[in-house]
């Protein structure tokens, strides 16, 4: 079985930040690429940001500049660093992982979502 447990969610101030966490748990082998993802109320869910395994980072037009991506191999863990929030951001956020479990076999998992809410 593999867990994604998230945190870091909660209610800021419009300009404020916040720092997302997303560990990954189970018998893995290995994790490839880790990735954040968004849905507000009403709207389809979107990629805000996504980092492989080589480090390689890409993000939505909307949050270049303002939210960085990392990882920590040893830790499991991705983090998604939100600087400058904005009402547009207020969303459920969703942790996706690459998770190998067996010799080339490849599964994607979500994480249970963390609301972040941006007040004005």
């Amino acid at each position: 079985q593999v867990q994604l447990v998230e945190s870091g969610g909660g209610l800021v101030q419009y300009g404020g930040s916040l720092r997302l966490s997303c560990t990954v748990s189970g018998s893995i082998l290995a994790i490839g690429t880790m990735g954040w993802y968004r849905q507000a109320p009403g709207k389809q869910r979107e990629m805000v940001a996504t980092i492989t395994d080589g480090g390689s980072e890409n993000y939505a037009d909307s949050v270049k500049g303002r939210f960085t991506i990392s990882r920590d191999n040893l830790k499991k863990t991705a983090y998604l660093q939100m600087n400058s929030l904005e009402r547009e951001d207020t969303a459920v956020y969703y942790c996706n992982v690459d998770v190998s479990m067996a010799l080339r076999r490849w599964s994607a998992y979500w994480g249970q979502g963390t609301q972040v809410t941006v007040s004005s």
